[in-house]
C-alpha cells in the first residue's frame, strides 16, 4: 500500500512513503524479528544529480535501481521496507533522514551514481559516517563490487548529511561512475540493475542474519 507522508513535504514539494505489504502470520513466524529498512533514491525533481556520459541524469538511475531493491526486499519476511521517494520528486536531505529516524529504522541505504571530471575514472564505492555502520557498509559493499564487476574503490568515511544525521545504520552506495561510458552503459541496463539490486539485498540480508545469530 502507499501512504502519503506530510512530514516529507519540503516547501512546495512532497513525497510518498511506500511500505511493503503486511506479511502473513506464517511468514512472520519464520523470523525472530522484523527490521525496518529505508531505501533512498538519490536526487530527484529539481535536483538531477550527475550528468552521465550519454547525457542521462542520475536521478532516473537511482530511482530505477531503488525500486528494484525495494521489490526484492519486500519479498523477505524479515524486512519492512520504505522508500524516501517513489517518483521524480525532490525530497530535501533533512526529510530523507527524518523519515528513517521517525521510523526508528534499523538501516538507511542511499543509492547513487558517481561523477568525476576525468571520464576514465571508474569503480564502486561505499560510504559511512558512524563507526557502527562500518560492518554493514563492508557487507553490502562486498556483494555490490562482485555484482557490478567494476573496480573496487573501497569503503570510505564521509560526513554527508544523510549519514551524519541518521540515528541508526546508514550507508551511501556509489554504484559506479555515470561519467565513465563503460560504467554507465552497464548501469543503465536492466540486466545489470537486476544483478546490482540482488547484491544489495543479499548484503543487507546477510548482515542482519549474522546479527541475529550473534544476538542469540
Amino acid at each position: 500500500m502507499i501512504w502519503s507522508i506530510n512530514e516529507l513535504s519540503s516547501s512546495s514539494a512532497s513525497a510518498e512513503l511506500i511500505v511493503s505489504p503486511n506479511k502473513t502470520t506464517a511468514m512472520q513466524q519464520e523470523t525472530s524479528q522484523h527490521y525496518k529498512i529505508v531505501i533512498d533514491a538519490g536526487h530527484g525533481g529539481k535536483d538531477p544529480g550527475a550528468d552521465g556520459a550519454s547525457g542521462k541524469r542520475e536521478r532516473a538511475y537511482t530511482l530505477a535501481l531503488s525500486k528494484k531493491v525495494f521489490d526484492l526486499l519486500q519479498q523477505e519476511p524479515m524486512f519492512d521496507v520504505y522508500m524516501t521517494r517513489t517518483d521524480d520528486t525532490f525530497v530535501d536531505l533533512d526529510d530523507r533522514v527524518k523519515l528513517a529516524n521517525d521510523l526508528d529504522a534499523e538501516a538507511f541505504v542511499s543509492i547513487h551514481g558517481n561523477t568525476y571530471t576525468d571520464p576514465e575514472v571508474s569503480g564502486t564505492e561505499t560510504y559511512y559516517y558512524a563507526d557502527d555502520s562500518i560492518p554493514f557498509a563492508r557487507e553490502v559493499h562486498e556483494h555490490l563490487v562482485e555484482a557490478t564487476g567494476f573496480k573496487d574503490r573501497g569503503v570510505r568515511k564521509e560526513d554527508w548529511k544523510v549519514l551524519t544525521q541518521s540515528n541508526n545504520l546508514a550507508i551511501l552506495l556509489e554504484v559506479g561512475y555515470l561519467t565513465n561510458r563503460s560504467d554507465e552503459t552497464n548501469m543503465l541496463s536492466d540486466k545489470h540493475q537486476d544483478r546490482t539490486a540482488a547484491a544489495i539485498v543479499n548484503g543487507i540480508k546477510e548482515y542482519f542474519a549474522d546479527r541475529e545469530r550473534l544476538d542469540k
